[in-house]
Formats: structure tokens, C-alpha cells, sequence
């Protein structure tokens, strides 16, 4: 699949109401989120053809923990697409440093769920 061409296609999509930003807090989750390593493609919906091969932290069926190489500001809306297929538009609540110029997201999907496969029972 030429997730190039299928970032491009989703870019002016919709993806509903932007709150204001939030800290990430594990007492104001509704679902548990998995430690499981799932490997994806991450770009922005603004740049999509930029997009970067990496790992989750931890997922659940509306949102997950996200390396990226780059920083994100809180609310942008990015393009999540498991390598075992699917695709699903989230927005950044927040973006940490990990060290190594690397940083960690937290991404919500706001539209949908999303089956991570194999490797996850999200």
C-alpha cells in the first residue's frame, strides 16, 4: 500500500471539534492503555508525504503513546497507520521530550477505534 497517496487523499478530511490541550493524567482515562510496541507510520495531516516509520509506547482502542522524532504542538492532528493496515487521523494532547532527540506523543482518535491487531488486545 502507498501510504504516501493515502496520506495525501485524507488531508482536508474532518476530524471534529478541537479541545483545549490537556496534560497527560492517568486518572482521567476512561480506557487502559497497553504497553505494547506496534509498529506505524506517523506524519502530520498538514505535511503528510513527511511521515516517519516508528513505534508505539502504548495503545487502547481511542488513543495511544507515540515516539516521534520531531516535537508536535498540542492539538495537531496526525496520521496514524499500523503496519498491519488501517489508518486513523488523532489529535496530539501532548508532546514530551525522551531524550535522544526523540519525543513522546500522546494521541487521541477522536472519530473512531482502532484495532491494533496481532499486537494488542485493544
Amino acid at each position: 500500500m502507498d501510504y504516501g497517496k493515502l496520506f495525501v487523499s485524507l488531508k482536508g478530511r474532518a476530524v471534529g471539534t478541537l479541545f483545549p490541550a490537556r496534560e497527560p493524567a492517568m486518572n482521567g482515562r476512561i480506557e487502559k492503555r497497553l504497553p505494547t510496541s506496534v509498529p506505524v507510520y506517523l506524519a502530520s495531516l498538514e505535511e503528510p508525504r513527511s511521515r516517519e516509520r516508528t513505534l508505539t509506547e502504548n495503545v487502547s482502542p481511542h488513543g495511544a503513546r507515540v515516539i516521534s522524532q520531531r516535537y508536535w504542538q498540542s492539538g495537531e492532528e496526525s496520521l496514524i497507520a499500523p503496519l498491519t493496515g488501517g489508518t486513523a487521523i488523532g489529535r496530539v494532547i501532548y508532546c514530551l521530550p525522551k531524550g535522544g532527540d526523540r519525543f513522546c506523543l500522546g494521541v487521541e482518535f477522536q472519530d473512531r477505534t482502532v484495532k491494533w491487531g496481532e499486537h494488542s488486545n485493544a
